[in-house]
């Protein structure tokens, strides 16, 4: 594929991101209005098996191979991996945090998990941290104190903020293993998300139909899942991958962590959460401190928009 320099042009890209960005962002505030009546488990598991769905009839529509069969033992066991690590934990943790915590302090805890790659990238991949990751740590953790000071949470959010944390874990787990099985280049990252998504989100929702059993739901109930699972999740996801061959690490790093800062304006908006001066400066310094985390050097040259 023939590069160019920067070009205003990639304005257009630059706002496709945004709007990623933007789409899952309202997701918070979507699911903590389905959470009033949705138990967690099982909403979760309704929207990733929508999504899969639609990443199914697109996927046929496109021609692509979507067989497994040719694919070797450990790659099957690394998608297996991957769909209970990041659907079953990551993405139920989620849910189940947000019956608990509100969306910003949800938010922000799981903002930590590029530093938590970070630290595992030390240990398992011998990347070591640069000073100016260092400094960006400590910019975060000194961010989130400002934010939770004083620490006075209710029981319940206790409750919450260890489920964020397993939450936190399980995310950092599942972008290692996302890593891995892409580095590997035998599948095509859009399959890679098929697969996995498709095996977490039958677990997912077998798991809250189980534990939860079956939800009196309303029309405005499958709206918010419908909308979650075919905009939000499918269309959404899609969109950030067509994105992500014309952006740098750096840009689609920046644009990524602006979701902090709309998540804390959204849920002051629409779910009546306080956003005073304390925890605007406690968000905005732990921002800058995970983009820190994950800034890494530019190439200077992107691949022509077209």
């Amino acid at each position: 594929m023939a590069h160019v320099p920067y070009s205003p042009t990639c304005l257009r890209v630059f706002l496709q991101a945004l709007l990623v960005t933007f789409l899952w962002s309202t997701s918070w505030i979507l699911i903590k209005f389905g959470l009033q009546d949705l138990p967690p488990l099982t909403f979760a598991g309704f929207r990733y098996f929508g999504a899969f769905l639609c990443l199914y009839v697109c996927l046929l529509l496109s021609g692509r191979r979507l067989s497994i069969r040719s694919l070797s033992p450990g790659m099957r066991w690394r998608l297996m991996a991957l769909g209970v690590v990041f659907y079953v934990f990551t993405q139920g943790a989620q849910f189940v945090a947000l019956v608990y915590l509100p969306a910003m302090t949800t938010s922000l805890v799981l903002s930590f998990t590029p530093v938590v790659v970070a630290f595992l990238g030390m240990i398992w991949l011998a990347e070591n941290l640069q000073w100016r990751q260092w400094i960006g740590v400590v910019l975060y953790l000194g961010g989130a104190g400002v934010y939770l000071y004083p620490v006075a949470l209710p029981e319940q959010q206790f409750m919450g903020m260890a489920v964020a944390l397993v939450c936190l874990a399980a995310n950092a787990l599942a972008a290692l293993l996302g890593r891995d099985i892409n580095r590997r280049g035998e599948l095509d990252p859009l399959i890679v998300t098929f697969w996995s998504m498709g095996i977490g989100a039958v677990l997912l929702l077998l798991t809250g139909l189980c534990s939860q059993g079956w939800p009196a739901t309303t029309g405005w109930h499958w709206l918010i899942i419908g909308w979650l699972a075919v905009i939000n999740t499918a269309f959404a996801f899609t969109l950030w991958n067509h994105t992500l061959r014309y952006l740098t690490a750096v840009e689609s790093s920046i644009i990524n962590n602006t979701m902090l800062f709309q998540i804390a304006v959204l849920a002051w908006l629409f779910l009546g959460e306080s956003l005073g001066i304390k925890t605007l400066a406690g968000i905005l310094v732990a921002g800058a401190g995970i983009l820190l985390v994950q800034l890494k050097p530019r190439t200077g040259t992107r691949p022509a928009v077209t």
